[in-house]
């Protein structure tokens, strides 16, 4: 996403050797350090797994949709029993997010809004896709 210039040029830099985007994950690892000094660590751990579950939802049902609307598309590796699998991971992850207390989804739902704003505020200024000088 960097690449295309909906996301700062920042998080595309890749470590030369381990091929890792260092950059991104140093600041990350201070920002979610600083953060957790200051939020009581059960509240840090729901929002942890409810972000966590819900990756999985998205990965899930990004499954699903890829093989429905790209049957032909190379995968890098092969789901067992599709849609089964899918469709069961979606399940139980939904079912495990609800037994996570309300302040933990008005928590997520509030990190997604200030997410998505930012992303697409910034995404719209400097957005390459669609432009003739993407490259």
């Amino acid at each position: 996403m960097s690449h295309d210039g909906l996301l700062p040029k920042f998080f595309s830099d890749i470590h030369p050797k381990f091929r890792t985007p260092w950059k991104t994950n140093l600041f990350f690892a201070a920002f979610v350090s600083v953060f957790a000094g200051f939020v009581p660590i059960s509240d840090l751990g729901h929002m942890v797994s409810i972000g966590t579950l819900l990756a999985f939802v998205l990965v899930c049902f990004g499954v699903l949709y890829m093989r429905k609307k790209m049957p032909d598309a190379k995968r890098a590796f092969k789901n067992p029993f599709v849609p089964i699998v899918p469709i069961f991971g979606i399940l139980v992850c939904l079912y495990l997010m609800t037994s996570l207390p309300l302040e933990s989804w008005f928590r997520l739902i509030a990190w997604l809004i200030i997410g998505l704003i930012i992303y697409f505020v910034y995404g719209k200024k400097n957005s390459k896709l669609g432009t003739a000088d993407q490259g």
